[in-house]
């Protein structure tokens, strides 16, 4: 019998070990391919294999190694939304690094070393299982954000990242010691336990809360912990900005809940109001920032800012409806957003950065076809019908209405509204400025397939969005 538990939890984390070994193999194959291209695709086919070991767990529900890892509707989902994140973000790499000279196998295999360790976050319901998935993520990212190794600017912001990074990181660690020393455990359940008998005033359960919580923030990029944000993005290689801003995100909010609405949900009184100012900052703040930029980079980044105030509206509303629209926003966030970065990857040539708003005037009379993507992809980022982020922020302030938080909803709108204007200073250059460049967009076979299924996604789901709906709600319902 203990022989075929220990089978069983191997084959929980079949995923994540297929991950591990095609990027030992992609670090070898560096040596033995002179064509770095195929790298990009020895990679796609590790992520498949993956996606096809995960769809065969699809309906297991059990923990794995004494309760430590739980492989769950609620894992399963955002280890789907890992996967597509990366298997998006390597195709549109494939052209990118041709351009930058920079093909190479390990830039794949951390991208895969990146994976897994967020599969193993959105499974860990124990607080070392977590600290070692999400540093396992964190540090294949400060190499990826500076690996352009001849760009002082990549270097720079990796440089930030790392040092701000490894600084949450500490005051996180500190939360969770705090955490352990209160309960004698590191399981989310008894931790939520030996919380729920201490008064809500306890100093040591608050300090333990507020340094956790911290440490989170820093890690969605929620203000007052978002300076490294648009360093970071800017800096970084244009597909590993992609896959930051929708994989890392996802990862880092997948951990929020299991923390929030778990481990340290008997404190919920004392964090909600922390939680709601947090988030009005960071929708307002976010969006007012991007405003004034001129590189798209920059203002995408403040962009993520604002999306991680709206998603946090899913943690303060606290019912099924908010719950649900976390999972769901995250989902329609991953097509819409590496979709426009899939247009900002395509205007990259050898003698054009393609970063700057004014890059992109004329683009309508050089290249319609892109432009149109670029425009359904912002109308989706600002929430406008009939895209998919309407109805991702439909769903998070219907659930802050339903639990009495008119006002935080109101600020949200308005705030949305606010998105409009600074998205659409790229719908204007494209459509009525005078084209700077004669030459159009060259696509990519990897640009050409992200960007379908990008558009494809965002689309449907803004038109028919009722099984995915259903399978974030089944994520959260089933998986707590």
């Amino acid at each position: 019998m203990s022989q075929f538990f220990q089978i069983q939890d191997i084959g929980a984390i079949t995923p994540e070990l297929e991950l591990v070994a095609f990027g030992m193999f992609l670090l070898i194959f560096d040596l033995l391919i002179p064509d770095k291209r195929k790298l990009g695709l020895i990679a796609l086919a590790g992520i498949a294999i993956s996606g096809l070991f995960l769809f065969r767990l699809r309906n297991t529900d059990f923990s794995a190694y004494g309760g430590v890892l739980a492989l769950d509707p609620f894992s399963i989902f955002f280890k789907s939304i890992f996967l597509i994140a990366a298997a998006l973000s390597i195709a549109i790499s494939l052209k990118y690094l041709d351009i930058e000279r920079e093909n190479h196998g390990e830039y794949y295999a951390l991208i895969l070393f990146a994976t897994m360790g967020m599969m193993f976050m959105a499974g860990a319901v124990d607080l070392v299982t977590l600290y070692i998935g999400l540093e396992t993520m964190a540090i294949a990212t400060y190499i990826l954000v500076g690996f352009l190794r001849s760009n002082q600017r990549s270097n720079e912001a990796s440089m930030k990242y790392f040092l701000l990074g490894a600084f949450s990181s500490g005051i996180l660690l500190y939360g969770m010691s705090l955490l352990y020393g209160l309960s004698g455990s590191t399981r989310f359940v008894d931790i939520a336990e030996a919380l729920s008998r201490r008064p809500l005033t306890d100093p040591i359960s608050m300090m333990a809360m507020i340094t956790l919580s911290a440490g989170m923030f820093f890690k969605v990029a929620a203000v007052p912990f978002h300076q490294w944000t648009p360093d970071a993005y800017e800096g970084a290689p244009t597909s590993i900005t992609a896959f930051m801003s929708v994989a890392v995100k996802a990862a880092s909010f997948a951990m929020m809940v299991r923390i929030f609405m778990v481990a340290i949900y008997p404190l919920r009184p004392q964090w909600l109001p922390i939680m709601a100012a947090v988030s009005v900052m960071t929708m307002t703040i976010g969006n007012i920032a991007a405003i004034t930029q001129s590189n798209v980079k920059r203002m995408l980044a403040y962009s993520s800012i604002s999306h991680a105030g709206y998603i946090l509206i899913g943690f303060i509303a606290g019912n099924e409806t908010g719950l649900t629209a976390v999972p769901l926003y995250l989902f329609i966030y991953t097509f819409t957003n590496l979709g426009a970065w899939a247009v900002i990857v395509a205007l990259r040539r050898k003698d054009v950065i393609g970063e700057q708003i004014d890059d992109m005037a004329g683009l309508f009379f050089r290249h319609p076809s892109g432009a149109v993507l670029m425009l359904i992809f912002l109308l989706s980022l600002a929430g406008i019908p009939p895209t998919a982020g309407f109805i991702g922020k439909y769903y998070l302030f219907a659930a802050a209405i339903q639990t009495g938080h008119n006002t935080l909803a109101v600020i949200a709108v308005l705030n949305a509204a606010i998105s409009i204007y600074f998205y659409f200073r790229i719908v204007v250059s494209m459509f009525m400025r005078e084209a700077t460049e004669k030459t159009g967009l060259v696509y990519a076979p990897g640009l050409t397939m992200t960007l379908a299924i990008a558009t494809f996604f965002t689309l449907l789901i803004g038109v028919y969005p009722d099984p995915f709906i259903a399978m974030a709600r089944q994520a959260v319902v089933l998986g707590f």
